[in-house]
């Protein structure tokens, strides 16, 4: 059976830190880079619902190879395009391993929140 697309890449913008994280501009650079590449009929950028691995993020996840990279921003979209997106290579300084199957919480108090609007 045929696929749509070779690729998803599946990006948390939802649950209760990586909206905090940085997670729709990562997005958006995602979506940028595939477009400016010209592979948005190979690769579809996805919005995801929570991965339910907070404090962790932003995640992303990448389909159907099912690596899950952690902590990434919009330095790293490229990266991850050449790696393990595009040449399947992955890219260990983001990739994730949960300390179990399921949720890998972390305490409220151990994320690392940046701010990504001016709240005033």
């Amino acid at each position: 059976m045929s696929r749509p697309y070779q690729k998803l890449v599946l990006i948390c913008v939802h649950g209760k830190s990586c909206p905090q994280q940085g997670a729709l501009d990562l997005c958006a650079a995602f979506r940028q880079k595939v477009i400016q590449l010209g592979i948005q009929d190979q690769i579809r950028v996805v919005k995801s619902g929570c991965l339910a691995q907070c404090g962790h993020g932003p995640m992303v996840a990448i389909e159907p190879s099912g690596e899950w990279y952690c902590a990434v921003t919009a330095d790293d979209v490229e990266p991850l395009l050449e790696g393990p997106i595009l040449a399947d290579k992955p890219l260990p300084r983001l990739r994730y391993q949960g300390k179990k199957d399921g949720k890998n919480v972390l305490p409220r108090d151990q994320w690392p929140i940046t701010a990504t609007t001016d709240p005033s």
